[in-house]
């Protein structure tokens, strides 16, 4: 069974992708290992046998949202910015070992009080992720949390066009 191994493979390659994205000195690189970690992201749904959501996360992340994360560092001439000071890599590293310790203790609580994640039947994971299923939540349970969101990308769309304009005038 392959699926394990690609799992971490894939976990291991987000992670780092997430941190050259943080490390990266110029927004277009940066932008370009946030795709990295989308697709990462995507293939660790489909090791889990959630084969739409990680179609979907194809599609609308690292597709549609990152071309309008490019328009935008586009739109706010990033060259203006002032130089950022060197990484201290001592907060870095201390950074680090408290996330280390933090999941440790997580992982001591959760033991203790029996929280561990029980293993899901592929069938059971497949018919959970199906398109099916998830259109009847959210079009029944989760509704209202769908139009938030969507009322929220909005506001922050015509707030990124307000921005833009004002720089231009």
């Amino acid at each position: 069974m392959a699926a394990p191994p690609m799992f971490f493979l894939l976990a291991t390659l987000a992670v780092g992708a997430g941190l050259g994205m943080l490390i990266a000195q110029n927004p277009v690189s940066s932008a370009l290992w946030l795709v990295l970690n989308l697709f990462c992201i995507a293939g660790l749904y489909l090791t889990l046998n959630a084969s739409f959501i990680g179609v979907i996360q194809i599609l609308i992340y690292a597709g549609a949202i990152m071309v309008l994360f490019l328009f935008v560092i586009m739109l706010l001439n990033l060259s203006a910015l002032p130089e950022l000071e060197q990484i201290d890599w001592a907060r870095v590293g201390a950074f680090m070992v408290g996330l280390v310790l933090l999941s440790q203790l997580l992982y001591v609580v959760a033991l203790e009080f029996s929280l561990g994640v029980e293993p899901v039947a592929a069938m059971e994971a497949a018919d959970a992720g199906s398109a099916a299923t998830l259109g009847k939540l959210l079009f029944t349970r989760y509704a209202l949390h769908v139009e938030v969101a969507g009322i929220l990308l909005l506001a922050a769309t015509v707030g990124a066009v307000l921005l833009a304009q004002r720089r231009f005038e």
